[in-house]
């Protein structure tokens, strides 16, 4: 089952895509005091949406507006250097004995099919291609080998990133990696029961038709399963949370010389069995609103 969030001219819903990926089941019209895709995680009541699947569309896919697909998570995790040749990429190639840790705002992410957008402080905007975790049951503590049971399903997403802002400091990547709708979640979530192995997803990223990252979860140093179960030692995972579960090598940043985006490029995040998130590049601003660097002061 396909569950997304989406707006039209005259309202916000979620629903269920039918399944010839032609239309939406608006779910808000049909389970009473559900107001969003977070709230039906929150309640447990992703079992009575599934009862509506089969049923007629009440909106052509191709007339909504996608947003982000769970439109308030509480907490947005990301594990960074997790796919296999990724420490390769940094200067400090230490093997840490647990995963990198970071969070989001949910603020920092826009829908499929909407722009990411670059500020006008920096032109380093870069592309992050991942599979993204979404919790649909409480936990904590969570045992390794209940991990994937804890799991509502999984999406994709985009973790943009402002590269020289993640250098503004030392330890510190919290102001390059949450600028407002500079990374993207979608198109919809998978609920888990479709989706088979994770380790035979097979994760694409493409910049305006060009392939730059090609990966799979069977290179990553810290599986799903593994990040849910670490997660969830320091803090109770919620129904509707989101765990970013690393990008494969082939970053922007990465190439030389890099190659950061420009308004115009498109880029698209693809995993067969969950689709693919697309977004354009557009810049916030058209005029001149560049920080002013402290010695400048």
């Amino acid at each position: 089952m396909r569950l997304v969030s989406y707006s039209t001219p005259t309202s916000s819903s979620f629903g269920v895509v039918t399944a010839d990926g032609h239309g939406v089941v608006d779910l808000a019209a049909r389970l009473s005091g559900v107001a969003d895709l977070s709230a039906l995680l929150e309640q447990g009541r992703v079992d009575e949406a599934r009862s509506h699947a089969g049923e007629p569309a009440d909106v052509a896919l191709d007339a909504i507006t996608f947003e982000r697909t769970l439109p308030r998570p509480a907490k947005v995790f990301c594990i960074g250097v997790n796919y296999g040749g990724r420490s390769a990429e940094y200067v400090d190639k230490s093997d840490a004995a647990y995963p990198s840790v970071f969070v989001r705002f949910p603020e920092s992410f826009t829908g499929h099919d909407q722009p990411v957008v670059r500020p006008p402080e920096s032109e380093q905007l870069d592309y992050e291609g991942e599979i993204v975790a979404v919790i649909g049951k409480p936990g904590r503590r969570i045992a390794l080998s209940d991990a994937r049971s804890h799991l509502a399903g999984l999406t994709l997403g985009n973790e943009g990133t402002i590269r020289d802002w993640i250098r503004h400091a030392k330890f510190n990547v919290t102001q390059g990696k949450n600028w407002e709708r500079s990374g993207s979640i979608g198109p919809w979530l998978v609920t888990i029961d479709e989706i088979g192995d994770f380790d035979q997803l097979h994760l694409t990223t493409h910049v305006n038709g060009e392939l730059r990252q090609d990966d799979t979860p069977a290179t990553m140093k810290y599986s799903i399963e593994y990040q849910v179960h670490y997660l969830s030692t320091f803090v109770t995972l919620l129904p509707g949370d989101c765990v970013f579960t690393g990008t494969p090598t082939g970053a922007g940043a990465r190439l030389d010389p890099p190659r950061w985006l420009t308004p115009g490029d498109v880029v698209e995040v693809s995993v067969p069995e969950l689709g693919t998130l697309r977004n354009t590049v557009a810049d916030e601003f058209d005029d001149d609103r560049r920080l002013t660097p402290p010695e400048a002061q």
